[in-house]
């Protein structure tokens, strides 16, 4: 017999070591999993007595206590995995999530920059000191790579390779990939590794902070939270007064590119998409520059108005 709890704290590990999710997202996971402990309690005594009408009534429960369709939705992934899991490993006969429905749940299209906010945002920290060197240099790699910010605040030194314009991130899942470095994101991160972060490291730094790119005032590494925080200040001093993430860097890289011409599978691979349908999302481009690009593009677009110009 196995009770819920331990195999949840075993199934985490199983995320953790042997798939190498990150620990953000094994902290969701954890979140998620520990509403079904929750309801369940006093219920399930073991893992075997988990069956389709008791997680179809843990469902229910999540609807009536208020939360969102794409909360239920979330909690309801992290449960039919932990039953997938368990059905892998032995632990029960048969998968009780098998055949139960996801919610529905109306899909948010990413929000993103314009071009013209992206350009005052990347001017906004300026050159004037190494804070400001690096946060040029972190800003241009991010929107000229799509990185994710854990991926461009772990980079290292070692697989940084400016002059070949390219650096290996670590994505998701521990998977490497390599990314472009664009010539202004070359120019930026020249002027921080030369003039800016010889200033931040400090004296007897620990070697994981030597080879760290990114630095903090204090000479360690940048920190997500600090990086929020200067990403924040230098949106307001570039006008950008709505709510901004990292990750709207991201999603603007994804969507600019699209609109530029790009093909998906090529921004399916800058991203470090395992599926093209997490890519898809960003083909929401504007139906005016889908139509302006139909009416540059095809043959016979505009035709019967140049005729009629021309009687």
């Amino acid at each position: 017999m196995t009770s819920l709890d331990a195999a949840i704290d075993e199934y985490l590990r199983h995320l953790q070591v042997e798939r190498g999710l990150a620990a953000n997202t094994i902290t969701a996971y954890a979140s998620d999993l520990a509403c079904l402990a929750e309801f369940t309690q006093g219920r399930v005594d073991d893992v075997g007595a988990l069956e389709p009408g008791l997680l179809l009534e843990f469902l229910g429960s999540l609807g009536g206590a208020g939360q969102s369709a794409r909360s239920q939705a979330r909690r309801w992934v992290a449960t039919r995995g932990l039953c997938k899991w368990l059905r892998r490993e032995g632990m029960i006969g048969a998968d009780p999530t098998q055949g139960v429905a996801v919610p529905r749940f109306a899909k948010r299209l990413p929000a993103l920059l314009t071009r013209e906010e992206i350009a005052a945002l990347l001017a906004a920290p300026g050159t004037t000191d190494p804070l400001a060197l690096r946060d040029t240099a972190l800003l241009e790699f991010m929107y000229g790579s799509g990185c994710r910010v854990s991926e461009a605040l772990a980079l290292t030194l070692a697989r940084l390779d400016v002059d070949a314009g390219h650096a290996t991130v670590d994505g998701k899942g521990g998977k490497h990939r390599l990314v472009p470095i664009s010539a202004y994101a070359a120019t930026a991160l020249r002027d921080y590794l030369t003039r800016g972060r010889p200033v931040l490291l400090r004296p007897g730094a620990k070697a994981a902070v030597r080879a760290a790119v990114f630095l903090n005032v204090r000479g360690g590494r940048l920190s997500r939270q600090g990086w929020f925080e200067r990403l924040r200040g230098h949106a307001l001093a570039a006008g950008i007064t709505r709510p901004i993430s990292p990750h709207k860097l991201r999603h603007s890289f994804a969507t600019h590119l699209l609109e530029g011409g790009a093909d998906l599978r090529v921004v399916q691979a800058l991203l470090g998409h395992a599926d093209i349908s997490t890519t898809q999302v960003y083909t929401h481009v504007s139906g005016a520059h889908t139509r302006a690009a139909y009416d540059r593009h095809h043959p016979r677009a505009g035709a019967p108005a140049r005729a009629r110009a021309r009687a």
